[in-house]
């Protein structure tokens, strides 16, 4: 029996423009305040100096329930304006959160006293004040699995694989304003080192149990191999760092990697880091960007931590960058040409993907139905 999720799935999460405001006066008045405010116009600075060198290599690392809070016209205009090069990022931005919402689902204002027993049964699932869809979220791990049919069966990069589900994207004419629909078109990679950890790993794992003698592979050693080469490449780098996580410590870690391939490599020139973690505990998420310059990872002098929760600091700190300017100078890199084109496989009407769609594209009208009687 399917119960009615109406009566929670109402209000949706916006997506806030930081074009729409100007920080530029907000920030610099910042300067001359104390504790988080000013550690955020530090940061806000060392980032547009980053956007101002043209040579710097910026590249942005997601961790966190970031899409599904509204962040993702702050992501976007990072990338449509070239302030940002390449991403490393959970999957659960980019597939439970972004393609997600490509597929043409939404996030719902929540409240964080619910009863969950109650949302466990009407299959609505709950990230703090914010509701999801389970039916929905279903279609979004088939299609997962259906685009993993539609790649040649052998071990690809994270990649690789982000470039596939933009191409879907695309070439459905779906998801307009993802993200991963973006950096497809404009050639920018996305890692994601911990491909498993989201609903493309529910997806994965159908794609090889239901093929297996022929089926695609995530290879997260390729992805650090990848990483580390355009990190070589670069004349200089910097990194825009959200949560920690793995995204921060897979970026941070490409100087060490290449120093052991015997690669030239310096130190990451500028790093910023926008998180709510503590460094007392020895965790990684919190550990600062002075004791990565221990490690031999970043660079001194062009660092800078902040201790705010990121729907908060993000959105100043984008809007500051883009209403300075200096991106208006910047040109695109296009990174992933730097890697064989990823092609989509025609369609097989008998893919097993394609038919787990199908079939979870039905339960989902299914329980629309029955929530309207």
């Amino acid at each position: 029996m399917h119960l009615p999720q109406s009566d929670y799935l109402k209000d949706t999460i916006d997506h806030l423009d930081p074009k729409s405001f100007d920080a530029v006066p907000i920030i610099e008045g910042m300067e001359k305040m104390a504790f988080q405010a000013r550690n955020l116009a530090r940061a806000s600075k060392i980032f547009n100096q980053m956007v101002v060198e043209k040579d710097c290599m910026n590249i942005l690392t997601l961790a966190g329930s970031l899409i599904s809070a509204g962040l993702k016209k702050v992501l976007t205009t990072l990338i449509e304006t070239n302030m940002i090069d390449c991403i490393v990022s959970t999957g659960a931005n980019m597939v439970d959160m972004d393609f997600f919402e490509g597929l043409g689902f939404r996030h719902y204002i929540g409240d964080p006293k619910a009863d969950d027993h109650e949302l466990q049964q009407r299959f609505i699932d709950r990230i703090y004040d914010t509701y999801i869809s389970e039916y929905e979220l279903r279609v979004c791990d088939a299609t997962v699995s259906l685009v993993a049919d539609r790649l040649p069966p052998k071990p690809h990069s994270s990649r690789e694989f982000m470039a596939a589900l933009g191409a879907y994207l695309s070439e459905q004419d779906l998801g307009k304003d993802s993200l991963l629909r973006l950096c497809y078109e404009k050639q920018v990679p996305i890692f994601v080192p911990s491909l498993s950890d989201c609903s493309a790993g529910f997806g994965l794992t159908f794609h090889q149990q239901k093929r297996p003698t022929s089926y695609m592979t995530h290879d997260s050693v390729h992805d650090f191999s990848e990483l580390t080469k355009l990190v070589s490449d670069a004349k200089t780098t910097g990194i825009f760092m959200v949560g920690g996580g793995v995204p921060k410590n897979f970026t941070a870690d490409t100087v060490v990697c290449a120093e052991t391939l015997g690669l030239p490599i310096k130190m990451h020139k500028y790093a910023i880091q926008l998180t709510v973690a503590d460094e007392r505990d020895g965790a990684l998420s919190g550990s600062t960007l002075k004791e990565a310059h221990s490690w031999g990872k970043v660079d001194q002098g062009a660092e800078q931590m902040v201790f705010s929760e990121a729907t908060l600091s993000m959105p100043l700190l984008v809007s500051y960058a883009y209403h300075k300017g200096a991106w208006k100078a910047r040109k695109e890199r296009r990174l992933n040409r730097s890697f064989p084109t990823v092609t989509l496989l025609s369609e097989d009407a008998k893919s097993p993907g394609l038919m787990e769609t199908m079939k979870a594209k039905k339960e989902l009208k299914q329980a629309l139905v029955a929530g309207k009687k």
